[in-house]
């Protein structure tokens, strides 16, 4: 019997203990294995998509290559459903403070209330500052930004459509976002 097939008949607590010891990442690939449905419907259970909830198992596994050289797990299955379950609580809390047509008001620049012009001139007017600044990214940043904030893809997606790593999404949408905002508020 290989390795591999060793490791596949040892229980979760068995595969943690191995995997402090070893830090072996096919380890956590086992109970990615076993529990990639689980978390897949805990997330489904949240999100209601399908491609956020593929989004959010990604992350989720990714963590716990950290997460499980920190904590004591006794049942993995339930640390796992609430490690998901506050992962999705915690993404769904952060859209829930922006509003599809404030979304890009909100993630780059604070509203002024003391302004008398009505919301939807504020917007128009803003939209279009943004749409202006936009062009002075580099492209990299440019296409992420547009793809993650204008047109609502999620990581995956924009790793499909643009063939970048998922670092290298969030890193162009990071920076580009930065430089968006000091663009931004510098022409206000």
């Amino acid at each position: 019997m290989n390795s591999r097939r060793i490791i596949e008949t040892l229980s979760d607590g068995e595969l943690i203990d191995l995997y402090k010891i070893k830090g072996d990442k096919q380890i956590i690939g086992v109970l990615y294995k076993r529990y990639t449905g689980f978390t897949f419907a805990v997330c489904l259970k949240y999100f209601k998509s399908r491609v956020d909830s593929e989004d959010a198992v990604m992350q989720i596994f990714e963590k716990l290559i950290e997460d499980l050289k920190k904590h004591t797990v006794s049942n993995f299955k339930s640390w796992l459903y609430t490690v998901a379950k506050n992962h999705c609580l915690i993404i769904i809390r952060s859209r829930k403070n922006s509003v599809p047509s404030e979304y890009i008001d909100n993630v780059f620049m604070e509203i002024d209330y003391n302004t008398h012009l009505d919301t939807e001139d504020i917007l128009e007017q803003r939209l279009e500052k943004l749409e202006k600044n936009l062009n002075k990214l580099s492209e990299d940043q440019q296409v992420c930004v547009e793809l993650f904030y204008i047109k609502r893809n999620s990581y995956a997606e924009i790793c499909r459509i643009t063939g970048y790593t998922q670092n290298e999404v969030k890193s162009h949408i990071q920076n580009g976002k930065r430089k968006l905002k000091i663009m931004l508020t510098k022409d206000e």
